[in-house]
């Protein structure tokens, strides 16, 4: 697997393909081992925040996501293969998961979303099992009886795959430090993806996912939520475009 110097990060340079064989052969392995997906906001938070360089030096495999990331490979002469999005990689592995047999458990989202995505994927693909669902409360990272139950729900489980969505770096950090703990063969952090699966967020148009305007749609659609992160912090990425060479 080919893995490049990226800005301030590393990457895994392969197609979606690659990456789907990836987790067949981390499941395969049985050792416990995560998934990060870097957009413009991860380069970002990067820069500052050292937990999350730590999260990224010691990720099994790290695929890119979002068109800007993939234009900025390019103007450097060193291009990345595929935009692989976690809203687009997760179907993926859930398509892998039916046909291997694999278990999944869906960690995040509000109240009973992850349980209409649980629903709503195995629709979409048949025989995909989903062992489990947990919609965390707000703040459950700062309450340690919530946590250990989490890890208790997960575990009894026994998924061969853990899904995360709670956010960036939130979900990346909790996989990285419970991972031990939770033993589980891969674990994806996929942002808002259990709320795209259950319909509960519309994904932009597949034309404005393919011109790089995914963000101008969400910042359209939840204008108060997204408003500093897409037009005030990620415009740091053009500094951070040319700090790195």
């Amino acid at each position: 697997m080919s893995r490049i110097k990226f800005l301030n990060t590393e990457i895994d340079n392969v197609t979606m393909l690659e990456a789907i064989n990836k987790i067949d052969e981390f499941v395969s392995k049985r050792k416990p081992s995560y998934v990060v997906t870097p957009n413009v906001d991860h380069i970002v938070k990067l820069e500052v925040d050292e937990e999350f360089k730590e999260v990224y030096r010691e990720a099994d495999l790290i695929l890119t996501d979002g068109m800007p990331l993939i234009w900025i490979s390019n103007f450097k002469s060193m291009p990345i293969k595929e935009k692989i999005s976690g809203s687009d990689f997760f179907p993926e592995v859930c398509k892998l998961a039916s046909e291997k047999g694999y278990k999944i458990f869906l960690l995040g989202a509000a109240e009973g979303v992850a349980a209409k995505a649980a629903e709503n994927l195995k629709n979409k693909f048949e025989g995909l099992n989903i062992v489990g669902t947990y919609s965390p409360s707000y703040g459950f990272e700062d309450k340690q009886e919530e946590i250990e139950k989490i890890i208790d729900i997960i575990t009894k489980s026994k998924p061969d795959i853990l899904a995360v969505g709670l956010g960036a770096p939130k979900q990346e950090k909790f996989i990285h430090k419970f991972r031990d703990r939770l033993n589980i063969p891969v674990s994806l952090a996929i942002g808002a993806s259990i709320d795209f699966e259950a319909g509960n967020i519309q994904r932009a148009p597949i034309f404005m996912q393919k011109c790089g305007l995914e963000w101008f749609y969400r910042l359209c659609k939840e204008p108060k939520r997204m408003f500093k992160r897409y037009l005030v912090d990620d415009l740091k990425i053009f500094k951070i475009a040319l700090k790195y060479k």
